[in-house]
C-alpha cells in the first residue's frame, strides 16, 4: 500500500493540479486506459482530499509526540499599581504608586504519565495507518469510475456506429424503392415506408450520438477534467475470458480490501483508547524549572526554581468511568460495523461474479445472434432486389440485425464492467 501511495505522490509531483485540460490532454491525442487512470489518480479532487486527510493524521502523530519533549515558555510583565489619597482624621494622605517587572522562562517536563502518551502516539499512528486505507479506497473507485465510464463511452461509440450503418442500409433501400417504383414494378408504399424507415434510423442515430457525448462528459468527469478537449480513445471492447473461483474471490477480497483494512486499524485505534482512557485512574510526574529576574525596580533580581509535581486523580467525579464505557461502546460499533462491512464485501464479490457469468454467458450467443440477423437481412434484401420480397421483410431484417449487434456490444460492455466490479471487489488493482 505504500508503494501505491507513493505512486499518488510521484504523480502529483509530475502533474501540477492546477494545470489546465489542454496541458494535461492535447487535443487530438490518443488516449488508453491507463493513461485515463493516470490523470484520474492526480485531477480527481477526491484524491486530494483524501491525500490531505491522510497528512493531517499523519500530523496529529506529531502532535501526540510533543509530550515526550519539555515545554518552555517565556514570558515578560510590567504593572504600575497606584493607591489614591485619602482623608483619615482630617489628614490628607499622600498617593503612592508602585511598580513591578518580570521576565523569565519556565520549562516543563512530562517525567512519567503510565503510558499516557505512548498510548496516544499509538493511536494516532493507527488513525494514519486506517487514512492510508481510506486514500487506497479512494483511489480503487476512482479507478473503477474510469474503466466503467471508459467501457461505457467505447459502448456508445459502437452503438452510433451501429445506428449509422442502419441509416446507410435505410438509404440503399430507399433507392431500392425508389428504382422499383420507377419502373412500375412496386407500389407508392415501399417508397413511403422507406422514408418512415430512414426518418427514425436518424432519429436513433441522433440519440445515440448524444448517448456518445454524455458518455465522454462523463469519463472526463472521471478524469477529474470536466473541460478536457475532445480526444481518442482506443477501443479494447473485445472479450477475453476471466478466469476466476468464486472462493478464491471472496478470500482475496478480505485480505486485500483496504475498506476492510481501515475498520480492522480502526478496531485496533479503538482497543488503544480503552486503554488511555483507563490510565486516566493513574498519576502523572512532571518536572518543572524556572529563571527570571523580578522586582519593583532597575536592576531587578534574578532567581532560580526547580521541582517537581505528583499528581494523582482522587476523585474526578467517575469521569474515568464514563470514559473508560465510551471507547468499550465506539468498540462494539467498529465491530458491528467490521461484520456489516464484511457481509456487504461478501455480496458485492456474489453480484460482480454473478453478473460476470452471466455476461460470459451472453457474449457467445449474442455474437451468434449477430451472424444469423446478418444472414437473415442479406436473404430478405435479396428477395426485395430480386423483386419476390416485400419491405416489411426488409425492415424487420434490418431492424433484427441492429438490434443483435446492439446485444452484443451491450454484452461485451457488460462483462468488461462485471470485471472491472470484480476486481475492485477483491481489492485488485
Amino acid at each position: 500500500m505504500r508503494q501505491f501511495i507513493s505512486l499518488i505522490l510521484f504523480l502529483m509531483l509530475i502533474m501540477p493540479f492546477k494545470a489546465g485540460a489542454e496541458e494535461i490532454i492535447k487535443k487530438g491525442e490518443s488516449l488508453n486506459m491507463e493513461r485515463c487512470i493516470e490523470i484520474a489518480l492526480k485531477r480527481q479532487p477526491a484524491i486530494i482530499a483524501s491525500m490531505n486527510t491522510a497528512n493531517a493524521s499523519q500530523s496529529r502523530i506529531g502532535q501526540a509526540k510533543a509530550n515526550y519533549y519539555p515545554q518552555i515558555d517565556w514570558t515578560s510583565s510590567a504593572s504600575r499599581t497606584s493607591v489614591g489619597s485619602r482623608r483619615s482624621f482630617g489628614f490628607q494622605t499622600v498617593s503612592v504608586i508602585f511598580n513591578s517587572y518580570s521576565t523569565g522562562a519556565s520549562l516543563n517536563q512530562n517525567i512519567y504519565d503510565f503510558g499516557k502518551t505512548a498510548a496516544q502516539v499509538k493511536i494516532q499512528s493507527l488513525n494514519y495507518d486506517s487514512s492510508l486505507s481510506d486514500l487506497e479506497n479512494t483511489s480503487e473507485q476512482i479507478i473503477f469510475n474510469v474503466k466503467q465510464t471508459y467501457y461505457g463511452v467505447l459502448q456508445t461509440k459502437r452503438s452510433r456506429d451501429v445506428s449509422a450503418e442502419t441509416v446507410k442500409q435505410f438509404e440503399q433501400h430507399l433507392e431500392q424503392a425508389k428504382g422499383f417504383y420507377t419502373v412500375g414494378t412496386k407500389p407508392k408504399f415501399d417508397v413511403t415506408k422507406a422514408e418512415v424507415d430512414l426518418s427514425n434510423a436518424k432519429l436513433n442515430l441522433i440519440t445515440a450520438e448524444n448517448a456518445r457525448r454524455i458518455a465522454v462528459a462523463n469519463l472526463n468527469n472521471a478524469m477529474g477534467i470536466p473541460e478536457a478537449p475532445e480526444y481518442i480513445i482506443e477501443d479494447n471492447l473485445s472479450f477475453k475470458k476471466y478466469e476466476v473461483i468464486f472462493e478464491n474471490a471472496i478470500e482475496r477480497a478480505y485480505k486485500n480490501r483496504p475498506d476492510l483494512k481501515s475498520i480492522i486499524v480502526k478496531k485496533q485505534a479503538a482497543e488503544s483508547s480503552i486503554e488511555l482512557a483507563k490510565k486516566g485512574y493513574y498519576p502523572v510526574l512532571t518536572g518543572t524549572a524556572g529563571y527570571d529576574y523580578a522586582g519593583n525596580a532597575f536592576p531587578i533580581q534574578k532567581g532560580w526554581n526547580i521541582g517537581a509535581t505528583f499528581s494523582f486523580p482522587v476523585f474526578n467525579g467517575f469521569l474515568t468511568k464514563y470514559q473508560v464505557e465510551e471507547a468499550k461502546a465506539n468498540l462494539n460499533v467498529l465491530s458491528a460495523n467490521e461484520e456489516l462491512l464484511r457481509q456487504g464485501v461478501f455480496l458485492e464479490v456474489q453480484q460482480a461474479y454473478l453478473n460476470l457469468k452471466n455476461a460470459g454467458d451472453r457474449i457467445p450467443t449474442a455474437e451468434l445472434g449477430v451472424k444469423q440477423a446478418q444472414e437473415n437481412f442479406e436473404i430478405a434484401n435479396g428477395r426485395y432486389t430480386a423483386g419476390v420480397g416485400n419491405p416489411i421483410e426488409v425492415t424487420d431484417a434490418e431492424v433484427l440485425l441492429a438490434n443483435a449487434k446492439l446485444s452484443y456490444i451491450q454484452a461485451l460492455y457488460d462483462y468488461k464492467v462485471a470485471q472491472a466490479s470484480l476486481e475492485k471487489a477483491m481489492g485488485l488493482r
